[in-house]
């Protein structure tokens, strides 16, 4: 007999187990010689080796279909645990989309579909799938930023890393946010709310808390990243256009051996002072011949806010 601790990450124990624990009591009744016993997050199981490897095989099951799902009701639990075929309905906008099913990304909070909804959203995917670090340009409300926070997201649920890293650059360090009342976390959440608004529709309320608290989800201004080797980590720096020449370069290189990093800007959005270049102008042309580094340029025709947002963003480039 051995003892062993399951931690149930990425997902509420409550969509896995059930209200009061009411799916755990299936699962015992279809394997009665473990001892299961539920602990906040952590499942002490009880068993013989082969008995306790048989649970896990299907635990992974039901696992990955309450991240596709969002949740399994109690009544619906025990032939999802039988078989894993029973099917639930996503009533949400995007579940009318008749895109392929290849284009999800991930299910987010309550079964919502999460899906790379535009060629160029498409080419995000694929190119990140094939290199290390991925430039994303374009406009705003072509979902570079979404986009980007799903994949980080989708590899954190596929436990593919163990954190993931979102920064942005505050341009106004120096002066202005010495104003805005508050400590350091107040003053520079304003610049990171997109990262927070993204992280919401993905991960329940409850477990991004806690993934926050426990830094396995660190979303912070990009400066505080010098000196640091980032590894085993999606890492998301925002906003690009608004870095300097040595900041992204110092940025890229704390990239560590089992790493993704994803850049996004808008060359038309740099907000720096008028003496400083954007790093991300220089980083598109030394870049672009480096194996491993590849860029998506979205455009106009990649928005996916209002359809106002293309006539507006098309009125400006003119």
């Amino acid at each position: 007999m051995v003892n062993k601790e399951i931690i149930i990450d990425t997902i509420e124990p409550r969509d896995l187990l059930g209200v009061n624990n009411q799916n755990l009591k299936v699962i015992l009744k279809y394997f009665p010689k473990l001892n299961i016993v539920s602990r906040g997050d952590k499942l002490i199981v009880k068993g013989s080796v082969r008995e306790i490897e048989l649970f896990e095989h299907k635990l992974d099951e039901i696992y990955r279909y309450v991240l596709k799902h969002g949740t399994v009701n109690s009544s619906e639990f025990e032939n999802v645990f039988i078989d894993n075929k029973v099917d639930i309905d996503i009533s949400n906008s995007d579940s009318k989309n008749h895109d392929s099913d290849s284009d999800v990304i991930l299910y987010g909070n309550h079964g919502k579909v999460i899906r790379a909804k535009t060629p160029n959203q498409k080419k995000m995917v694929e190119l990140l799938s094939k290199n290390d670090i991925l430039f994303a340009i374009g406009p705003a409300g072509t979902g570079k930023t979404y986009t980007a926070v799903a994949l980080a997201v989708k590899a954190l649920k596929n436990r593919e890393i163990k954190r993931i890293i979102l920064a942005r650059p505050a341009v106004e360090a120096g002066e202005s946010l010495g104003f805005l009342p508050g400590d350091m976390k107040e003053k520079i959440d304003p610049y990171l709310r997109p990262l927070y608004d993204a992280l919401d529709d993905m991960i329940p309320p409850e477990k991004l808390k806690q993934h926050i608290e426990n830094r396995v989800i660190e979303i912070a201004p990009m400066a505080f990243m010098r000196g640091r080797t980032l590894d085993n980590a999606y890492v998301i720096l925002d906003e690009a256009q608004n870095a300097t020449d040595l900041q992204l370069k110092m940025f890229l290189t704390r990239m560590g051996p089992s790493a993704k990093f994803i850049i996004t800007g808008d060359l038309t959005q740099i907000d720096l002072p008028k003496a400083q270049q954007s790093g991300l102008l220089k980083a598109v042309k030394i870049l672009k011949e480096i194996d491993g580094i590849d860029f998506a340029f979205l455009s106009f025709e990649d928005v996916v806010r209002h359809k106002l947002v293309k006539d507006i963003i098309k009125a400006y480039e003119n």
